[in-house]
């Protein structure tokens, strides 16, 4: 039974989030960008504006309480950082800024019925493809946990 509990209660706490991260905004390209800019380019800082900060303030807060509840006791080892993440989290960012979402959050937007989140996650998987065959072709370190 414990092999059905724990995918059933990982799939309602992903499912929770992800309704958070709906309601909350997350799923709209102007309501991230604002956060970005934290309102700058639309009148200045404002409790609305940074709103969507707070809510990922506090979305990080929850995943961090879900690894921790689903980490089956595991430690988390440490990964140095070296200039593939730096590349990496620059391509995120920027991907994120384009596209107006993470990739989680473009799940989230195909739950919604935002068919272009498609093409979103449809870039992360060839990115994806593209990074293993590029690391295999020119012995790329793609894992610090190695």
């Amino acid at each position: 039974m414990n092999r059905f509990v724990r995918p059933a209660a990982m799939a309602a706490f992903g499912f929770a989030l992800g309704v958070a991260l709906s309601r909350l905004g997350f799923t709209d390209w102007t309501e991230v960008h604002a956060m970005f800019t934290m309102g700058l380019l639309s009148g200045g800082p404002s409790a609305a504006t940074l709103r969507l900060l707070f809510a990922f303030c506090g979305a990080v807060g929850l995943a961090f309480v879900g690894f921790a509840a689903f980490a089956r006791r595991d430690a988390i080892p440490s990964r140095p950082i070296h200039k593939g993440t730096v590349a990496g989290g620059l391509l995120f960012g920027l991907g994120w800024g384009l596209t107006g979402g993470c990739p989680s959050i473009a799940v989230v937007q195909l739950g919604e019925g935002r068919l272009a989140a498609g093409a979103s996650v449809a870039g992360v998987l060839v990115g994806t493809w593209l990074t293993r065959r590029l690391a295999a072709r020119f012995d790329w370190r793609t894992s610090t946990c190695d």
